[in-house]
């Protein structure tokens, strides 16, 4: 029975919902934060909000982690130059959602610190402000990134795209 409950509360949320949750100026505010961000690193974030899994994922009990894990390959965040790409990625239907980072930063970063960011975007996700969450989840992994991987002069490169990804 858990597997229907869990199909229809997919299927009852689609990207109107994601559209009013996180609306086109929102979305241009993200982008612009995370554009900005990468001007100060070499590293390079992806923030992706999905409404609700595809049916392979529910019918396997997939969980978030697992989805996001499978987009971070698919949009090419694990494939930057330093390894240092990071998914803030966000499951609408389960209010849930994963940060997902490659293994150049990941090594290099405390646990606690992801924890931190995880708790201040389910903080703000909580009062119902999605792009507050989503915006001090950039600003925390930009902070992350310019620590352990400053842009030199030269460094001029954008190897994915700044605009959140609505699935």
């Amino acid at each position: 029975m858990h597997w229907i409950t869990r199909l229809l509360r997919h299927r009852l949320v689609d990207e109107r919902d994601a559209a009013r949750l996180i609306p086109e100026a929102a979305r241009a505010r993200i982008e612009a934060a995370v554009a900005a961000s990468e001007r100060h690193h070499t590293g390079e974030i992806r923030v992706c909000i999905e409404a609700g899994l595809p049916w392979s994922y529910i019918r396997r009990d997939a969980t978030p982690r697992e989805r996001a894990v499978t987009l971070f390959g698919k949009l090419k965040v694990w494939d930057t130059e330093a390894n240092n790409g990071v998914l803030i990625y966000v499951l609408l239907a389960e209010h849930a959602f994963e940060i997902v980072a490659d293994r150049g930063l990941h090594q290099r970063v405390e646990p606690a610190r992801w924890d931190e960011i995880a708790g201040a975007m389910r903080e703000a996700f909580r009062q119902g402000d999605f792009e507050a969450g989503l915006l001090r989840a950039v600003s925390a992994v930009d902070a992350l990134l310019v620590e352990h991987f400053p842009r030199g002069a030269a460094d001029d490169r954008n190897e994915l795209p700044d605009a959140p990804l609505m699935l």
